[in-house]
């Protein structure tokens, strides 16, 4: 069976440069914009370190992102349809972006300028390495010789059940990105109360609970992953906008109490981390039951 195919995604995935290599995915470069100065947000972080990025934030630097284009995704995927090959795409969740809506518009340009290839953009209704757990079974899917299709059918199969807990820091910049109202975020960050969020069954960021400081947090999360959470053969998905040591420390708590032995644990790339800010903890996995 023929698997002609290659895989793209936005670098919203925040997977390792070093994995996506491995792996042979081309990665889209998304733009955000930082204090005025325009960068594309590489895997490598090869124009801005995620440390320089968030220790700006730290100091009141403003950040901002811009959708991909179409411009962007036939930039990207030309050479490979040109060269015979089609092309499998992970996007952005499209409720947190209009990213998807260019690249269905791509897709159409795609058809009429490569006629006889193929291009398949999926909506992810997922963020950061969330994404890359679907990129990881479409990955195994044409490594086992699957066809485009099917291994596009393997990741949109995954998406309901795949779990997005999200421990944000600072809810300032959630209340900028209208996720809580400014009192909230006030009183919140006064009071060490720290707010968590998930991805729910339409791919929207919402706010599902609080907890007064980073142990109760995660100690919240490792409850909620005890309902659907079976570890057995899962790699476990980390990932934080510079915090190191919270990530580590979930990740213990994980092993404690799970014995899960394989982790993916990287940095909150510059374009998610534009809304979540420094300090943010999030946790991916397929989860046993549907998304809240």
């Amino acid at each position: 069976m023929s698997n002609n195919f290659v895989i793209v995604a936005d670098s919203t995935c925040d997977m390792p440069h070093e994995l996506a290599e491995k792996w042979g995915v081309t990665i889209i470069p998304m733009v955000f914009n930082l204090d005025g100065n325009e960068y594309l947000n590489y895997l490598d972080y090869r124009q801005i370190s995620v440390k320089d990025f968030y220790n700006a934030l730290r100091a009141g630097k403003t950040a901002s992102t811009a959708q991909a284009t179409v411009f962007n995704y036939m930039e990207a995927w030309s050479p490979h349809l040109a060269a015979g090959k089609d092309v499998l795409h992970f996007c952005l969740g499209s409720a947190l972006s209009k990213s998807y809506d260019q690249s269905v518009l791509a897709v159409k340009e795609a058809a009429e300028e490569f006629p006889g290839r193929k291009v398949i953009t999926i909506d992810t209704k997922s963020a950061s390495m969330g994404q890359a757990i679907l990129i990881k079974a479409a990955v195994e899917a044409r490594d086992a010789n699957k066809s485009l299709e099917e291994a596009a059918a393997t990741a949109t199969q995954m998406i309901p059940n795949l779990q997005h807990w999200v421990m944000a820091d600072d809810l300032n910049h959630l209340k900028r990105g209208g996720r809580v109202s400014g009192a909230s975020a006030f009183v919140g960050t006064m009071l060490n109360v720290k707010p968590i969020l998930a991805i729910n069954a339409e791919g929207k960021l919402i706010p599902v609970a609080k907890a007064r400081g980073r142990g109760k947090v995660i100690d919240y999360i490792i409850e909620r992953m005890k309902e659907n959470f079976s570890p057995k053969d899962q790699t476990l998905f980390i990932a934080h906008s510079d915090a190191p040591d919270y990530a580590e420390e979930l990740k213990a708590k994980v092993i404690e109490n799970f014995g899960t032995k394989d982790f993916v644990i990287n940095t909150i790339g510059p374009v998610i981390g534009a809304h979540t800010g420094p300090g943010t903890l999030a946790v991916l996995y397929m989860g046993d039951k549907p998304r809240p």
